[in-house]
């Protein structure tokens, strides 16, 4: 069975976003692929992280992960920094991985701004964490959006030139599995920005902690046009904000935008926004209420944590002793 890794940073605010481009896709995928799920605090960390909001936010990681349906019985689902595997192959890709190749990384570009002279070496460097996170387990599988193609590409990159340096064929090429509706979700407010915790509008994502009343009112007044929704997959362009509503409704409703637009088109947002509401609130609800409990409960996601990155180090640690071999490095 082919592996699958994927990871979600700890930042906290989790959203409508985060749920729909990467959670509810790793539910899907567990019956298909060996899945290995990972919250990346080693990421994390590449800007300053208050510890106890550092540990909260993992355990709120973890809890929502279980209580979206991911089951850690089937799937591995371990904090990152539990397997020093990551760190350890990282640094051996930091020497494999061109300058040049980070420099193209727009993500660096876009996170460190004009204070880039100020961003630290893991926020420059963390793709290559990012390979090694995929790597060190041999994964042949990664699920992605649009926004991380390009670190999947150089993963690709940095894979294939250790095999070409030591003339081996060790570490697979990694392919990646394109998910489906709202893959990526954008702003209530601004239909050309991604829906974002960094946002300062709260009324620009629906967090996955927000309440049945909150998540009725972001989204009755989610920014639309004057325009009734279109009929036409085409009459979406150019019109952002109504491509990411119905896109959302879509993706909750398990159905298309096609579906969507059929059922909807040249109705007024008016009656569309109540509706997707209560599809909202339908899918929400019991997640959060099973995740609150989990996040009470300290011990059983600590536990299961603990008990996964156990399972993740058994297959990391012999890839890491090969590594060392092809490399030639020396051990008792």
């Amino acid at each position: 069975m082919s592996r699958i890794f994927s990871g979600i940073q700890p930042t906290g605010n989790l959203h409508l976003g985060n749920y729909l481009g990467a959670i509810r896709n790793w539910v899907s995928l567990q019956n298909d692929y060996e899945c290995i799920f990972c919250v990346v605090d080693l990421h994390a960390i590449t800007v300053w992280q208050d510890p106890a909001e550092l540990r909260a936010n993992t355990r709120e990681v973890a809890a929502a992960m279980i209580a979206s349906g991911v089951d850690p019985k089937k799937n591995i689902l371990f904090n990152q920094s539990q397997n020093p595997s990551h760190s350890e192959l990282a640094w051996i890709f930091n020497c494999v991985a061109r300058l040049g190749w980070l420099n193209r990384m727009t993500q660096f570009k876009e996170k460190a701004g004009k204070h880039k002279e100020n961003a630290s070496i893991g926020l420059f460097a963390y793709p290559n964490l990012m390979a090694a996170d995929i790597l060190a387990y041999r994964a042949t599988h990664v699920p992605v959006g649009e926004d991380q193609k390009q670190h999947l590409e150089l993963a690709r990159d940095i894979a294939q030139k250790f095999n070409n340096d030591f003339g081996v064929d060790f570490f697979p090429i990694i392919e990646p599995v394109i998910m489906g509706e709202a893959t990526r979700v954008m702003s209530l407010r601004d239909g050309s920005a991604k829906m974002s915790k960094s946002d300062p509008s709260d009324n620009s994502r629906i967090n996955m902690v927000d309440d049945v009343d909150t998540i009725v009112k972001k989204i009755r007044k989610a920014k639309t046009d004057p325009e009734p929704l279109p009929t036409s997959k085409e009459g979406l362009e150019g019109r952002p904000e109504a491509a990411n509503l119905m896109s959302i409704f879509a993706a909750l409703s398990d159905c298309t935008v096609e579906d969507v637009i059929t059922r909807y088109g040249d109705q007024q947002f008016s009656v569309f926004k109540q509706d997707l509401a209560d599809v909202a609130v339908e899918n929400l609800s019991p997640i959060q209420n099973e995740m609150r409990r989990l996040v009470d409960d300290h011990d059983y996601v600590d536990g299961i944590l603990r008990e996964g990155a156990g399972r993740a180090r058994a297959i990391t640690e012999p890839i890491i002793r090969e590594v060392h071999d092809v490399i030639g490095f020396l051990r008792a």
